[in-house]
């Protein structure tokens, strides 16, 4: 035995053993915690993030059609415009580009001043680089197309914040047993904002029906009022949820163990679950548990470790190759479809601008119905059943048989108009099985794998590595798809994603099953002993520091 402890240690019952134990015992409590309306408000908060990310993301699918018309280039005068390959590209990549940086930065920054004070910003940033889009001009110096493309960056940023911090915060609050469906019912809100992108762009393309079909080509400025419509309702979502993210309390597990106040946090429990909140005291004593503390020793240590690093590996890879496949086809829909003869419009005059984007958005519209939202569904009843690692094997297993059968059948396939609407078919299978298997796991499992400390870090690096997918994706798939021709290449596209889809069914074997498994334990470090003692006592009066006691406290 060593030093006895302080009087102001002992009293309160902060022993080592006592603050040990009730560590365990509130983290306990939050697992095994019945479902309430709380943790509905969860899941509708986070959820309307990513209602408003994959619509921002996905609309310029076919915005960026619309935008051609209007600001493209034109072959002769009174002709449609279309936009050159490299800014189609801009303003495809601008986003997942700055997704990417959000995802690193906000995924940092989280393990270190907290999911609270962060959860909301990035909404905010969403929201005003939606709404600047929506009033972009351009001018002799900087085309719209520039303009559009550091606005789009800018509200990647923000999108990007919103992975990491709707995942930690969705986790840390769930109780075990349906960890899966909360995180899952949260990342199905991507395929409802897909769809609703591609509805509204419907609605507003059929509203506009006879201002385009007029005989004046100049009539297609119409198609601006469009664009920019679909374009400024992305506002609504994040406007609607903003407040409830602002005022949605700190999960427990943060100010348990990276910012160390085991009793603070132990008291705040009940109160959250009950409550949804709970009471801040400028006076409260702060008292900071001894407990493993980030630093980029920690983190070298804990992931230096084959059985640690080999998930993060698996993690990061796994997002990456599914990505790949994910933006490059979805951010590509509408090419694809043109490409296969969907609904071929008429080849002169305003009707086929018309016809164009009507046929996009209905085929378009198809696709999310018939495979990306009965995907996210599927995933949300078998995640937690199931297990995350067999629905991830699954689906990466089936993603390569069906795209070497729409690579090497595409010729034979697209030749007829049964073989067609056979590969619109198989289109739609592969959006199921993304939903229903990778996409939404690799949502999951670096939701939960990772100590708290690096909870928000690791799921940044895993969710930008899928980013860095879909930049290369889109990039190669601007610069590919007319090696030969017009949309000549698309076959070889689909047979170089058979490859990708195969190397994901090998990252995903480095991972473990999270399923029924609390935070924890999956963190591959040693529960009991967790917390040591406390290393210092701050005692407050009205927001200031009065008195500090820096102690180490051993048994």
């Amino acid at each position: 035995m060593g030093e006895s402890p302080t009087p102001w240690v002992t009293k309160g019952a902060t022993s080592n053993y006592a603050l040990d134990e009730r560590r365990r015992a509130a983290l306990a409590e939050v697992d095994s915690a019945p479902f309430s309306w709380f943790h509905v408000r969860v899941v509708c908060v986070a959820g309307a993030g990513f209602f408003a990310d994959a619509y921002d993301i996905f609309g310029i699918n076919i915005v960026a059609t619309m935008i051609g018309y209007v600001y493209g280039a034109r072959s002769a005068p009174g002709t449609p415009g279309k936009l050159s390959s490299n800014q189609d590209l801009g303003l495809k990549v601008a986003t997942p580009v700055g997704t990417l940086v959000g995802q690193l930065l906000f995924g940092w920054l989280a393990d270190i001043v907290g999911r609270k004070r962060l959860y909301g910003v990035e909404l905010i940033i969403i929201m005003f680089c939606t709404f600047a889009q929506a009033l972009s001009s351009g001018n002799h110096t900087v085309s719209i197309v520039g303009v559009l493309v550091v606005w789009r960056f800018l509200m990647g940023i923000g999108i990007g914040g919103d992975y990491p911090l709707s995942a930690i915060i969705t986790s840390e609050f769930a109780p075990t047993r349906i960890r899966g469906r909360m995180m899952s019912t949260v990342f199905a809100f991507q395929g409802w904002g897909n769809f609703a992108a591609v509805f509204l762009s419907f609605i507003v393309t059929v509203a506009f029906k006879k201002r385009i079909l007029a005989d004046d080509i100049d009539t297609l400025n119409q198609v601006d009022y469009i664009w920019r419509i679909v374009i400024g309702l992305g506002c609504l979502p994040a406007v609607a949820s903003l407040y409830f993210r602002l005022t949605i309390p700190e999960t427990p597990r943060f100010t348990m163990d990276i910012e160390r106040n085991v009793i603070q946090a132990s008291d705040d429990i009940d109160a959250v679950l009950t409550r949804g909140s709970f009471n801040y005291d400028p006076d409260a004593v702060i008292q900071r548990a001894d407990a493993p503390r980030a630093s980029w020793d920690d983190f070298v240590s804990y992931f230096g470790k084959w059985e640690n690093g080999k998930i993060l590996l698996g993690t990061a890879w796994s997002w990456f190759s599914l990505d790949i496949a994910f933006y490059g086809l979805g951010l590509n829909s509408s090419i694809i479809l043109q490409a296969i003869g969907f609904g071929t419009p008429p080849t002169k005059g305003t009707e086929a601008v018309y016809d164009n984007l009507h046929n996009a958005t209905v085929g378009n519209l198809i696709l999310s119905a018939a495979g990306l939202i009965p995907g996210y569904w599927a995933a949300f009843f078998l995640v937690d059943f199931w297990g995350r690692k067999p629905l991830q094997l699954m689906g990466f297993i089936v993603l390569t048989t069906l795209f070497i059968i729409m690579g090497f059948g595409y010729n034979t396939l697209t030749a007829t108009t049964s073989g067609r609407n056979a590969f619109v078919f198989l289109y739609c299978l592969t959006n199921f099985f993304q939903n229903c298997g990778p996409n939404t796991t690799t949502f999951l499992i670096p939701g939960e794998i990772f100590p708290t400390r690096y909870r928000a870090t690791g799921h940044g690096i895993s969710a930008a590595s899928g980013k860095f997918g879909a930049i290369i994706a889109q990039v190669g798939f601007s610069h590919m798809v007319d090696i030969g021709g017009t949309n000549k290449f698309i076959p070889h596209l689909m047979e170089m994603l058979a490859f990708f889809m195969l190397t994901g069914v090998f990252s995903t074997l480095l991972l473990p099953e999270t399923k029924q498994i609390s935070l924890e334990e999956l963190s591959n470090e040693k529960q009991k002993g967790f917390v040591k003692g406390l290393t210092s006592r701050i005692e407050v009066q009205d927001g200031i520091v009065i008195r500090k006691h820096m102690e180490t406290v051993y048994d």
